[in-house]
């Protein structure tokens, strides 16, 4: 398996063929058609990266974006975008967000921005990983005492 992806996007016909085409090359896919369906998702289950839509009706992309940001979570996020809102998906970017892509989209650029998204998740895991380890040689306590968002537990 090459990873695990939640596709956010509220265009069934888009998110069903991406998921077929993505599943054939070896990825997990689970599909969310809201920002309010991802975020209750991604409570209960991990992904290695989320390929987001920006517009959505309801909560969308961003206001997704901030709240994917708030759970903590080592997963990175790809931001799909329509030609008029280039500029939304450059806020995203300072978000947080790995990069973007314009709908449509090829499966091939898709992958490869997949890949790189995945490869900054590993990196980022490792990197914590290695500082928890500093702490506990230090004061095993410490690595109890933050999350991996850098906050503390109350």
């Amino acid at each position: 398996m090459q990873g695990r992806i939640l596709l956010v996007d509220d265009e069934k016909v888009f998110t069903a063929n991406m998921s077929r085409l993505l599943e054939t090359r070896d990825y997990e896919v689970m599909v969310a058609d809201s920002g309010d369906q991802a975020i209750q998702i991604l409570k209960n289950h991990n992904f290695d990266v989320i390929v987001l839509d920006l517009k959505m009706p309801g909560m969308d992309g961003i206001a997704t974006l901030k709240e994917i940001k708030k759970l903590g979570l080592f997963t990175q996020t790809l931001i799909l975008t329509g030609h008029g809102s280039i500029d939304t998906a450059k806020a995203a970017l300072q978000l947080g967000a790995y990069d973007y892509l314009t709908k449509p989209c090829e499966i091939d650029e898709l992958e490869e921005k997949i890949q790189g998204a995945w490869k900054r998740k590993e990196e980022s895991e490792s990197s914590d990983t290695k500082e928890k380890i500093k702490r506990v040689t230090r004061s095993p306590g410490s690595v109890f005492q933050v999350f991996p968002n850098g906050k503390k537990k109350q």
